[in-house]
């Protein structure tokens, strides 16, 4: 789970002439898996896209790795957070000239962003900001606006038996030497009315991140999300649960929509246009 944070980082690391890992490296390292879910989506929409619109981008890793998958693509990230967005800018300076020219970096509202795309992600559950039904239908209208013909949007949720459990989970591992601590912490949950209250924490060497980044969530139920995509004028929902491993003889990935899921699950929600 995940998302995003209010300041970039720019501290050396003790005794190196490099950066220092700021949480934005941290979520993208311990979290996020850009190139695969670049690659699904490519696969989801089943034809030649070109341009991805990356709503609540947070620093974009989504659309770089978008752009990096062929020449021809190019990528529209969106976020309000004036610091998300400079945090953004300190990544693509990292890209080629040829790369860094194709992603459109924008500082808005989701909801006044109106740059067309062949395909519309909300990944990593900001789906669940909407905490009403109107305003979810609000955005769901708002992103279909923005779709070219056959055009695809794509929401991500999780679920299972234990979704409104309250916990902590914590993962341990390594990076060039140093150890990283990951913790997921659900700190409130209400079943009765979808509420969540997340945070993620980091620990690297003796260095601890708390309440790197904080959610407030209405957590929708896949019938729930379907149901209201439809409303909003999507003409086909598909449920996968898996972002694809096998690859054709052209190096595409094979995705099918789930049959049945695990328990938890993170689910990837496609309405089609």
């Amino acid at each position: 789970m995940k998302k995003k944070a209010r300041r970039h980082g720019g501290t050396k690391a003790r005794g190196t002439g490099a950066p220092a890992l700021d949480r934005f490296d941290l979520y993208e390292i311990a979290v996020t898996s850009p190139g695969p879910l670049a690659r699904f989506l490519k696969a989801a929409h089943g034809g030649r896209p070109r341009t991805l619109g990356e709503d609540f981008s947070g620093a974009a890793a989504l659309s770089r790795a978008w752009i990096e998958l062929d020449p021809r693509h190019r990528a529209i990230a969106v976020d309000k957070d004036p610091a998300v967005v400079a945090a953004l800018a300190s990544k693509v300076a990292r890209l080629s000239e040829a790369c860094a020219q194709n992603l459109l970096p924008i500082n808005s509202d989701v909801l006044r962003a109106k740059h067309p795309c062949d395909i519309l992600a909300c990944t990593n559950f900001p789906i669940c900001y909407w905490h009403t039904r109107p305003a979810l239908l609000k955005y769901l209208n708002h992103a279909r606006s923005r779709l070219s013909p056959r055009g695809i949007f794509v929401a991500d949720l999780y679920g299972g038996s234990d979704a409104f459990h309250t916990g902590k989970q914590t993962v341990h591992f390594r990076l060039k030497g140093q150890r990283i601590e990951y913790t997921w912490e659900q700190r409130k949950a209400d079943p009765i009315s979808g509420r969540v209250h997340n945070a993620i924490h980091f620990r690297i060497g003796g260095r601890a991140i708390r309440n790197a980044f904080e959610y407030d969530w209405r957590l929708w139920s896949i019938p729930e999300l379907s149901e209201a995509m439809i409303e909003a004028g999507f003409q086909e929902v598909e449920i996968y649960d898996r972002l694809g491993d096998a690859i054709d003889q052209d190096g595409n990935v094979l995705i099918q929509p789930a049959e049945d899921l695990d328990d938890p699950h993170v689910v990837y929600v496609v309405a089609r246009t």
